[in-house]
């Protein structure tokens, strides 16, 4: 008896990710979940420089500033709520003083330029299709930062713009990281504020516009391009409330577990595998709380730990508990 239906996934063979990979990943709050795995498994990633980037235009924007050296200035910047934002950035960048918010944005552009410039993976999660323009400015951007709605008109790319959009950011990239791996995704976390009805049309733009770019890509033998069903699976694999969080829009955990064993088996190393293995092994210890912290067992544990520690440094100098 088949109780699921399941989302068909292609292995890819060739340029897998393992300890020596060095990704990069952009867009939604589910890269962030995603990223949350590198880093427990201890791999090399960049997660976000700029903060979440829900939408194609802004990772665009991103990618644009970094790769052209564009630095941000006071033209980038609002005053709201006592403190001063960027537009192009989340609000975790925010800060009370104009001159510190605009060098730690500059400092991490540079920064955010040199990754993408090493980076051997590029994961890019495009989370909605809606996106708000600044009527000041005529400027799209990324975070309102609570300034009045009033300011902003809200607006739907069409695929067309999302595809364009797509083809700028990996031109440019492919110009200074011409091998880099690309791989595409849609984040199935429902953005209900926008509305139901119009959830389901920005999905469905994000969809269309991805594809329609991998298929001309390909026609043109460009096979660095790729596509990850994480929307895919979220609805046609696990169609169950179960795997919502409480507010019923975001994947639980295991959700979320679920999607990242199916990236696993489609993009992860059969050697990087063994590797993480280890690496949790440790993690686990780490966690571990013993009874009776003095114990003599419980120091020959942690000498254990620790030799196990230094046995995987030796091969991967990077990783650090």
């Amino acid at each position: 008896m088949n109780l699921q239906t399941n989302i068909p996934l292609q292995v890819i063979p060739n340029n897998q990710i393992d300890y020596n990979s060095k990704v990069v990943l952009l867009g939604s709050c589910f890269a962030e979940n995603i990223a949350e795995k590198f880093n427990y498994y201890k791999f090399q990633y960049t997660v976000n420089p700029l903060g979440i980037l829900f939408h194609p235009l802004a990772i665009e924007t991103l990618i644009k500033k970094a790769l052209t050296d564009q630095i941000f200035t006071d033209k980038d910047v609002v005053f709201n709520n006592e403190q001063f934002h960027c537009l192009n950035a989340h609000s975790i960048f925010s800060n009370h003083s104009k001159e510190e918010l605009l060098s730690t944005l500059n400092d991490t552009i540079v920064d955010a330029k040199l990754k993408l410039k090493s980076a051997s993976h590029i994961i890019i999660t495009l989370g909605t299709a809606w996106v708000y323009r600044f009527l000041e400015t005529q400027q799209v951007v990324a975070n309102c930062h609570k300034i009045p709605q009033k300011n902003f008109k809200k607006e739907l790319l069409s695929p067309v713009q999302i595809e364009k959009s797509l083809q700028s950011l990996v031109s440019l990239i492919s110009l200074v990281n011409p091998k880099t791996q690309f791989i595409f995704t849609v984040s199935p976390v429902r953005h209900i504020k926008d509305g139901f009805i119009e959830n389901t049309r920005s999905k469905s733009h994000l969809i269309t516009a991805i594809h329609e770019f991998l298929s001309k890509n390909h026609e043109s033998k460009k096979h660095n391009l790729n596509y990850f069903p994480s929307y895919e699976i979220m609805m046609d694999e696990l169609r169950d409330y179960r795997f919502y969080n409480q507010d019923m829009l975001h994947p639980s955990p295991l959700a979320v577990d679920y999607i990242w064993d199916k990236f696993l088996n489609t993009w992860v190393s059969s050697s990087a595998k063994s590797t993480m293995e280890d690496v949790e092994a440790i993690q686990k210890g780490l966690s571990h709380k013993p009874f009776n912290a003095s114990s003599e067992a419980h120091q020959q544990f942690l000498l254990q730990l620790k030799k196990r520690k230094e046995t995987l440094k030796k091969s991967f100098p990077f990783i650090d508990f």
